[in-house]
């Protein structure tokens, strides 16, 4: 049932992928008047059958809007979104920045809105089933003012916590995907390696062990976060740092066979190779 008092809200939501098809029919869902825009229109078709309103470029998506949610592939693509709606955002509008695209992208973002418009930023833990029934993990950084405007949307999409002020919610989600990412490829090398030796039943060995997370998550189904996406997020990492590991990790992530698999299937196959 729609929550009181979101029958008015009107949300832009831009970008419909694989995290933002579901996110945003989580907000029709709820009640919120969505207009959607994604760069191939055809991924809004969904959406407006479910009541959201598709538009044709995003200026006219975030027009009235009080919310705009962004939830794009890299910093270039939320960058270049931001840049060409800007000037249409109504003035006491917020930007929640849902994307993965790393401190350094919300601080340009920032810059890029008017200085009355409020921004978040709020990128997610977990991939398509969890962003399909309303449980990732929303990691928020933002102003008292700004947070306290966005909490009732942010928990449509899941479990919501504060990280601090701007660019914290960003900077944690780095930190973390950046790990399991790196962490999951040497899981798949551990059991390439436990294999080789004749470790019995490696799977279960692994499972059973501290790196039990990272195994789940490497044979984990009904996820789609793909090889070139995490790839993308170990390069925003080393960016910022040398991290020799990492990038390692992402060099091999980006010699799997097909970048569209999902990471554990995309580490599997580089291992099978061995």
């Amino acid at each position: 049932m729609p929550r009181l008092g979101v029958m008015t809200t009107r949300v832009a939501f831009l970008g419909l992928g694989a995290m933002g098809a579901p996110m945003a029919a989580r907000l029709v869902r709820a009640g919120y008047d969505v207009a959607v825009w994604n760069r191939t229109a055809a991924r809004a078709e969904p959406l407006v059958a479910l009541g959201a309103r598709a538009a044709a470029d995003p200026a006219e998506a975030v027009a009235g809007a009080e919310f705009v949610v962004t939830m794009l592939a890299d910093p270039e693509a939320v960058a270049t979104v931001v840049a060409s709606f800007a000037g249409t955002l109504r003035p006491d509008a917020v930007l929640v920045e849902m994307s993965t695209a790393g401190p350094e992208s919300t601080a340009l973002v920032r810059d890029l809105i008017p200085d009355s418009v409020g921004m978040v930023d709020a990128p997610v833990m977990g991939s398509v089933d969890r962003a399909a029934a309303g449980t990732l993990a929303v990691l928020a950084g933002g102003t008292p003012e700004d947070l306290a405007r966005t909490a009732e949307l942010l928990k449509v999409f899941g479990s919501v916590t504060e990280c601090g002020g701007p660019g914290s919610g960003a900077a944690r989600k780095l930190v973390l995907i950046s790990g399991i990412v790196a962490g999951v490829t040497v899981v798949g090398e551990a059991l390439a390696l436990a294999e080789r030796l004749g470790v019995p039943d490696p799977h279960a060995v692994l499972e059973a062990s501290p790196l039990g997370g990272l195994v789940a998550r490497a044979f984990a189904t009904g996820v789609d976060f793909s090889a070139e996406m995490a790839a993308k997020d170990l390069r925003l990492a080393g960016e910022l740092l040398d991290l020799p590991v990492m990038t390692a990790a992402r060099r091999a992530l980006e010699s799997a066979p097909d970048q569209n698999a999902d990471l554990g299937e995309a580490v599997r196959a580089l291992n099978e190779k061995r």
